[in-house]
Parts: structure tokens; sequence; C-alpha cells
């Protein structure tokens, strides 16, 4: 596996000093710097301006105004397994990037069996389901990207945002959380509330092989303010923490989903959805109950029953039982969420 220089030397220094949450003088951190007061706060204004809620103490210095778990690739690849890791062909790990779904797509498609990985602290063009925004406050979540190339994709497309949910459940089980569940056809969800997404693009050949790239955000921990940001534009909200007894490791969490993805898309390639739909099932969270789909401009309300072979929703009207495919329609649960 490579791991790109940009893990290493990315992170801001002043920000990896700050990252413990505790106070530090304007002079200390300009002597382990090596620059000049003025440069501190030319520093601290940057990562204001990146997002970054940094607290400024008259005459006793500056300080995060929560720690923060910064990204790190050794940490992140001790996550992944044997013989998985020599699957990983490159780990970019960047501090901000516009999307780590388009950064992927520039590049080209990895040769079969094996992966190119890009993840961030700050992402700035982040995008969810039929182009929203996903909004990623820093140090609070994991927003990542693999590319994998199938080698024939119309196997592969309509049910695999499916398989990729239930990677991502036993990640969050690896990090300590309980209770997580997905919705079609592809948001986490814990409690009818939104804790991550998956974004996937491809591009394919009518029968031959897909260059897909999976893009995943998940919600770690979230401030309440971040809490009131995200749900101002009307998402019911969580985050990992809230569904574990202690707050997960982001690194954890973030290696064990690269894990966990590898595992699938190679279990996915040979043998499809049908590996992945009990569990699947198992972990709906709709099933049961009142639902409706929305296509374009209408909208058709009933009892959503679960998925079919190959993925598709299945819902009951009440005068007929209709199939949706992923892709072509969106779900709201009647109760309310994103």
């Amino acid at each position: 596996m490579a791991v790109s220089i940009a893990s290493c030397l990315d992170h801001p220094l002043l920000l990896v000093l700050l990252a413990d949450g505790r106070l530090h003088s304007g002079e200390r951190l300009a002597k382990e710097l090596n620059v000049s007061r003025a440069a501190v706060w030319k520093g601290v204004e940057r990562l204001r301006t990146l997002g970054l809620d940094v607290e400024a103490l008259p005459r006793r210095g500056y300080r995060l105004s929560s720690p923060v778990e910064l990204l790190d690739a050794r940490l992140i690849e001790a996550e992944v397994g044997s013989p998985r890791r020599s699957w990983l062909r490159n780990l970019d790990l960047r501090f901000e990037v516009d999307s780590t779904n388009t950064r992927l797509f520039a590049l080209d498609p990895p040769p079969g069996g094996s992966a190119d990985v890009c993840l961030t602290e700050l992402q700035h063009a982040g995008r969810g389901r039929r182009g929203r925004p996903w909004i990623a406050p820093f140090g609070g979540g994991i927003a990542l990207s693999m590319a994998w190339t199938f080698g024939d994709g119309v196997r592969t497309l309509p049910a695999l945002s499916l398989a990729v949910g239930v990677a991502i459940v036993r990640a969050a089980r690896r990090a300590g959380a309980q209770g997580v569940t997905l919705k079609w056809p592809n948001d986490i969800w814990f409690q009818d509330r939104k804790v991550g997404g998956v974004l996937i693009e491809l591009r394919a050949e009518a029968s031959g092989p897909a260059h897909v790239v999976i893009g995943v955000g998940i919600n770690v921990r979230l401030s309440p303010a971040a809490r009131r940001k995200i749900e101002a534009s009307g998402v019911k909200v969580a985050a990992l923490t809230d569904a574990c007894a202690t707050e997960p490791s982001r690194n954890l969490m973030a290696g064990a989903t690269l894990d966990e993805l590898l595992s699938m898309l190679a279990q996915f390639e040979r043998e499809g959805f049908a590996a992945f739909r009990d569990e699947w099932a198992a972990l709906d969270a709709l099933k049961g109950r009142p639902a409706r789909v929305t296509l374009g401009n209408g909208v058709v309300l009933g009892t959503a029953l679960g998925v079919d072979a190959e993925g598709a929703l299945q819902l009951d009207t009440g005068v007929a039982v209709q199939r949706f495919v992923s892709g072509e329609a969106s779900l709201r649960a009647i109760e309310g969420d994103s």
C-alpha cells in the first residue's frame, strides 16, 4: 500500500499543537513553530476561516473549543486486516479537498482487486444524494471515498449501495455502536435520525468493467451547535456517539470502514447482493412502516415491505405492490426524516 505524503505533512502544525483542546500560550506556540507571535495569530485566523472554532483568551493564549482526534494513516491502516491491507493501492489522507469523490474520479481507475482511497479532515464541496450538500463539521466526522473496478458493471450496480450500508454498520459495531440501522437506499440511521450516507458514482460500459467511486460520510461526534446547523436544513441528525457507551475513535471507525468495504467489495463481486440481503433486511429501519416514495414531483404512499433480490424497494400502496429501484426514487418516512 502506498500512503500519500499528504498524510504526514498536510496537517497544519499549529492545528496539531492545538488539537488536544488545552490552552497554549502564543509565546509557547511561536517557540514550538519557530515563528513570530504575529505568524501564530495569522495561523489562528487561517484555521478560523476553515471553520475551526479557535478561542483566544487575552494574555493567556489559544485553544480549540473542544479537542479533536486528527486522522492518522498509521492508526487507520492498523484496522485493515490481512490480506485486505495489500488490496489498498493508495491511501491518500488530506487536510482539505473539494470532494473526495471528485478527487478519486479524476484519477485512472485502480486495477481489479485493488482500491484507491481518499480521506480528508475538511471537505468543501461534499455531496449527498441528489446533489444536496453534505455538512461535516471539522473533527466531528469521517469523509472518505474508495475507488474500485468491477469486471461486470451491469451486474454490480443496482444494490451496491445497500451492501455498502451493511459494511458501514459492521464497522460501526467494531467502533462500539449499537442500534445503528439502514434506510433504503443509502442512509445510515440511529433512532430514525441520520448518522451517515453513501454516494456512489460510476463510469461503466454497457458490457464491461465499471469504475466505481464509493463516497461515505459519517457523523462520529457532533457539538450542539453543529447539530443545530445541520437540522436547520431539515435533516434529523445523529452521531455515532449517540449509539456508543464511550466516544468512538475516528481513526478506528475510518480504518474499520475501509476494512469492511474491502471485504464487502470482494464478496459482492463474487456473489452479488444475495450475500448481504438477509443482513440488510435485519437492519431495515422502514420495513412494515408507513412510507412515501418521491419521484420527481410525484409522491407514492404506502407501507414499506423491504427489498427484493435486486435491492429494489417494495411498497404496498393498498392497491398493488410497487417496486422502486435505487437511484430513481428517494424514500421519506411519514414520521419524518431527512
